[in-house]
């Protein structure tokens, strides 16, 4: 698994959402996109990571960047995660992980003992042009928002 760096372009995807509409990442130049990678919707992890990005829409706002959150989960799951936690972004289903293998984010992991193939839980900011800008690999599921908003700021 070689996970993309900054300074490379960004794989142009073009993903179902959480209402079953078409989302391009190509349609979104001109804005940062944050794109962020979780394994699992409803999950604990998960959940603090998506509404900390939830509560800090506004100020992701005000730094011209848009939120996607990918996953591998169906289509269908996808709303239940939304309603449950009001979250205020898109989330895209890549049920096939062709997305998460070209940012390169799907590979080996491990849990309790257990090996398996699965998405890693990283971010990638997308700049204005289409160019990975910034990837963020190292944070608490808590702060990812924050690590997210003060690189932003900065």
């Amino acid at each position: 698994m070689k996970t993309l760096t900054a300074g490379e372009a960004a794989p142009q995807f073009d993903l179902p959402n959480q209402d079953e509409k078409r989302i391009k990442l190509s349609d979104y130049a001109g804005k940062k996109v944050l794109v962020y990678f979780y394994p699992k919707a409803l999950t604990p992890g998960c959940t603090t990571q998506a509404c900390g990005l939830r509560d800090s829409i506004e100020q992701l706002a005000e730094a011209n960047t848009v939120v996607f959150g990918v996953s591998p989960d169906p289509v269908k799951r996808l709303p239940k995660f939304i309603e449950k936690h009001q979250l205020n972004f898109d989330l895209l289903s890549d049920e096939d992980h062709a997305v998460a293998e070209q940012f390169g984010v799907w590979g080996l992991k491990k849990f309790m003992g257990k090996e398996y193939d699965g998405i890693h839980r990283i971010s990638f900011l997308v700049n204005e042009q289409g160019v990975i800008e910034k990837v963020f690999d190292k944070f608490k599921t808590k702060e990812h928002h924050q690590v997210v908003l003060d690189y932003l700021n900065q």
